[in-house]
């Protein structure tokens, strides 16, 4: 079965996305920041940033924060954990995760649904 068919939406080759940036897609009607951590180490979090009321997510510094894969918010600096979608300073302001994965024809999925 192919995935459209399972639900998962293409987004773009692997190869479109710079290491350790992110780009905005639409999935579902919402938007989700997808990152490539590395070269090959993929993430989606919701877009939007409860704390500056914008959807800029994508457009945020990857890095760490310990052990921690994270985004910074362009607007305000938040870090949001990109395995969890935790805000590290304002928990109670944590974003959707989705699934994403990268198929065997090097173009990058997003699941259906948030995990």
């Amino acid at each position: 079965m192919n995935d459209m068919m399972q639900g998962w939406t293409d987004i773009c080759a692997l190869d479109d996305i710079v290491p350790d940036t992110g780009v905005c897609a639409l999935v579902d009607g919402e938007q989700v920041a997808v990152f490539r951590v590395g070269e090959r180490e993929l993430y989606a979090i919701g877009n939007f940033d409860p704390n500056a009321h914008a959807a800029v997510l994508s457009r945020g510094l990857v890095g760490s924060l310990g052990e921690r894969t994270v985004v910074a918010s362009p607007i305000y600096k938040q870090h949001f954990d990109l395995c969890t979608g935790e805000c590290i300073e304002a928990p109670e302001h944590s974003v959707r995760v989705w699934s994403v994965r990268l198929g065997a024809d090097g173009r990058v999925r997003v699941g259906p649904t948030a995990r």
